[in-house]
Formats: C-alpha cells, sequence, structure tokens
C-alpha cells in the first residue's frame, strides 16, 4: 500500500521556530537519560535500605516506569533526537538506553522507520499491537497476567536468547552477513513486530548476528548492574531491577502500545488520524507514560521533534484549531475502557 499522508511543517511553523523546534539540545537529552538512571537507582536503593516489602512494591511499581523511560529515549535516539552529536547520539540510544532493555538502536530504527510510513496498513512491523483491539475485558486481563507474571519477559527473552545463540554459532563458524540485506530482528525486545506485515523479519544470519550482540550488550548492563548491587548493598537492588523488568516494564510497555494506536482510524489519508495523544497525570507520567511518550499523535505528525518539545507541538497545533481532527484521550484509563468495548 502507498506511504501515509505527511503534514508539511510549514502550515504550523515558519522555518526560524522549526529549526529551534526540531534541533536537539546538547545537554537536555543528556539529562533525561542520567534522570532515567538516577531515580532508578534511588528507588531500589531506596527499597533496599528500607528492607520492607512494601518498599520493595513500591520500587518495582516505579522503576518499570524508568526502565519504559529508558526504551523510550532509545526511541529518540532512533530518530536521531537525543543529542546533535550523531555518534553521542547512538553512543546514548545504543549502550545507555536500549542495551538496559536488550534492544538494539540500529535495528530497531530501520524498522520504526517502516512503521511511520506505513501506519496500520499492511506493511506496518507494529500492526500487530493495535490489529486485536477491541478486545474483551478478560482477554486483556489475561495478558495484564501475563505481563505481572514474568511470563511475557520469559518469553521474548527466550525467543532473543535461542536466535543470539544462532548468531554466536554463525559467528563462530566465520560465517558472513549478506552485504545489503538489513534485518531488523534485533529490535523485536522493544515492541514485538508483527508477523503479519510484509516487513516482517526473516531469521537470516544478519539477524541472528544482531541479535547476539544486543543481547551481549544486554547482559553486559546487566553483569554492571549486579556488580554494583553487590559492591554497595548486596542482592536486593539488583533483583528489585531485574523484577521491574520482568513484570511492570512488561505491563506498562503494553499499555502505552495499545493508547498509541488501537482503536483509532490510523491509516486513513488524513495525517491527524495516524496516532492518539493520551493526556497524561503524575501517575501515568511515572509509569505508563514518561518523558512525553503519551504526546503520540504530534509525534507521527513530526517525528523529528525531540520528545521534551512535543508538548510545545501540542499547543501549537491546539492554537492553530486542530485538536479537534486529532485522536486526544482524557486519560489511560479511559483509552483502556474503549479498547475492552466488547465487555
Amino acid at each position: 500500500m502507498p506511504a501515509v499522508r505527511l503534514l508539511p511543517p510549514n502550515r504550523f511553523f515558519d522555518r526560524e521556530q522549526w529549526s529551534a523546534i526540531t534541533r536537539p539540545s546538547r545537554w537536555r537529552g543528556l539529562w533525561l537519560v542520567a534522570h532515567a538512571w538516577i531515580v532508578s537507582i534511588a528507588l531500589v536503593g531506596a527499597a533496599a535500605w528500607l528492607a520492607h516489602p512494601l518498599g520493595w512494591i513500591v520500587a518495582v511499581l516505579f522503576v518499570g516506569g524508568r526502565q519504559l523511560g529508558l526504551a523510550i529515549l532509545m526511541h529518540d535516539g532512533a530518530h536521531g533526537a537525543l543529542h546533535p552529536n550523531r555518534k553521542l547520539n547512538n553512543f546514548l540510544g545504543q549502550w545507555l538506553t536500549g542495551a538496559a532493555v536488550g534492544s538494539d538502536l540500529i535495528a530497531y530504527r530501520t524498522y520504526h522507520l517502516q512503521h511511520h510510513k506505513y501506519t496500520q496498513q499492511p506493511e506496518d512491523p507494529d500492526l500487530s499491537l493495535s490489529k486485536p483491539f477491541p478486545t474483551s475485558r478478560a482477554s486483556l486481563f489475561r495478558k495484564i497476567l501475563r505481563d505481572l507474571t514474568g511470563q511475557t519477559f520469559f518469553k521474548q527473552r527466550m525467543a532473543q536468547f535461542t536466535l543470539a545463540a544462532l548468531g554466536l554459532k554463525a559467528m563462530l563458524r566465520g560465517e558472513k552477513a549478506e552485504k545489503g540485506r538489513a534485518s531488523t530482528q534485533a529490535g523485536t525486545p522493544f515492541n514485538k513486530q508483527s508477523q503479519d506485515g510484509v516487513t516482517s523479519p526473516t531469521v537470516d544470519v544478519a539477524g541472528t548476528m544482531a541479535v547476539t550482540r544486543a543481547v551481549g550488550r544486554f547482559l553486559i548492563v546487566q553483569a554492571v548492574l549486579l556488580g554494583a548491587s553487590l559492591a554497595l548493598y548486596g542482592w536486593t537492588p539488583y533483583l528489585l531491577w531485574l523484577a521491574g523488568l520482568a513484570t511492570t516494564f512488561q505491563l506498562y510497555l503494553r499499555i502505552r502500545n495499545i493508547a498509541e494506536h488501537a482503536c483509532t482510524t490510523t491509516g486513513s489519508e488524513d495525517p491527524f488520524t495516524h496516532a492518539r495523544t493520551t493526556h497524561a497525570g503524575w501517575l501515568a507520567r511515572a509509569t505508563v507514560a514518561p518523558y512525553w511518550v503519551n504526546y503520540h499523535a504530534e509525534h507521527h505528525l513530526f517525528m523529528g521533534v525531540p520528545c521534551y518539545r512535543l508538548p510545545q507541538v501540542h499547543a501549537a497545533l491546539g492554537r492553530a484549531g486542530k485538536h479537534a481532527a486529532m485522536t486526544i484521550a482524557p486519560d489511560y484509563r479511559s483509552v483502556m475502557r474503549q479498547v475492552t468495548a466488547l465487555g
């Protein structure tokens, strides 16, 4: 199918305004990455110090939000919006954000741009994230239960590690990846790709090797975190981090994915319908909507805008009287009600 229609930015911004809005800051991306790590470390450290089950629960609830935040910042890095220096942008997106949640910046960038180009069409690699909706409350509850019991995490990691083992064997045999083949398989831990889109990844040598490298970075980051935990406060801080990654991170990632595209008219000729923006209070921002990811309609309209400037774009569209044309939800609870309309 043809690519979705884009919106010319000059309809809302002059050249100077647009340059200022899309130019990545030299310090804000760095600060956001630092913020995600500082909050995560503070949460698990404080919970370990308190040594109380309630503290552990609170830590797991909120560290999952910062882990999602790291994934969101990797997403900004995939758009080149974390830092104006390309090498530093890619380092931040690959090692300090993506590796922490088991994803690969370059592979993610490859397939994510396909998502923007073919949003909600058969070629969209993220189509399976929204296609099942609306659904029943019972179906959604089962998915949530799988997330919170670690089943989703275990299934994804086993699939990822299996591919990594194949890639490692290929490396040890001295096999070479085919030139010109751009596999996207290593990006799937961040956003599960559709198996019914024509751009769904194939398990080729390049793909398995990319997964091997992604798993290697993931394990290195986990080893560093475990080492720091053991050196400073024993096993507890790392186990709380891992518990968040295996449970609440998976749940928040699912809710964020649902809110962005499920039950919208995305895929039409109207660029204002390509995604949903959801208003987020402090609790949502601490869990399912870190770092302005809730402004998803604005992101699809102007994907080069850094996450911290999306509120400016939202306000500009409001002044232009375009909010009525957009899909905007008052909160995440209303989205969950809409996507479970089958009862």
